[in-house]
């Protein structure tokens, strides 16, 4: 097994006033050669909103693009026609293919909002733009990996064209949970979203995260309760 440690206070950081943003990989104007991407991972974004701003309308086209509401709610709008409001414990995916335009806004004129925004690339181009958002209960990611995206359309969440697995889990204190990769020759991003996480001989603090290559399972042991995001990925396109 191989790993890479990102530590929180390495992301790179840009402060537009309306929007505060952490970005895992490089992204805009941060660059780093050393953190392009994660295989086939190409974004993870942590950015505070502020209230009533957000991003407006603009185009994507061949990414898997997915929203994860830590704190607070966005509303989104689609050139599919869809508007919906997306808030904690769902997830969105879009699916961008040929091409879409879109707008997302914080819903709230007084309250932050708290984001995740994850890019992977596809294993088709140009198919037709798709759009899906489900509720995920909290309840049933504590001390289990509760599956929230893979490439099964039948899958308990949402999904993506890549052969690709993502898993929320809730870590009681000196709870410890065995990961099981779905493909070997994937790769696993963990990203500590809150608390502090045992992984791979390595401590993870808040918003830290390990890059791990060549394994077939990994142990995650929580120091006094922990919140994470196992992002499972292909290294490279097939």
């Amino acid at each position: 097994m191989e790993k890479i440690i990102h530590r929180a206070e390495d992301r790179g950081f840009a402060n537009h006033g309306w929007l505060e943003a952490a970005h895992s990989f490089s992204f805009a104007s941060y660059h780093d050669p050393s953190k392009v991407r994660f295989g086939l991972l190409r974004v993870l974004n942590d950015d505070i909103v502020h209230p009533g701003k957000g991003f407006g309308t603009h185009p994507h086209d061949n990414m898997e693009i997915i929203t994860i509401p830590m704190k607070g709610a966005l509303a989104h709008k689609d050139s599919m026609g869809n508007a919906s409001v997306i808030r904690e414990n769902e997830v969105q995916v879009m699916s961008a293919g040929s091409g879409i335009m879109h707008s997302e806004y914080n819903h709230s004129d007084e309250d932050k909002i708290n984001l995740l925004q994850i890019w992977i690339f596809p294993n088709q181009r140009d198919v037709e733009p798709r759009y899906q958002q489900k509720v995920f209960s909290p309840d049933e990611r504590i001390n289990k990996f509760q599956e929230i995206v893979s490439p099964n359309p039948d899958g308990t969440g949402v999904w993506i064209y890549q052969n690709a697995w993502l898993n929320l889990v809730t870590l009681t204190h000196n709870n410890e949970l065995t990961y099981k990769m779905n493909d070997n020759a994937n790769g696993l991003y963990i990203f500590n979203i809150e608390g502090k996480t045992l992984v791979a001989d390595e401590t993870l603090n808040r918003r830290d995260a390990i890059a791990l290559t060549n394994l077939e399972e990994i142990k995650l042991n929580s120091d006094g309760g922990s919140e994470l995001l196992l992002l499972e990925v292909p290294m490279r396109q097939m």
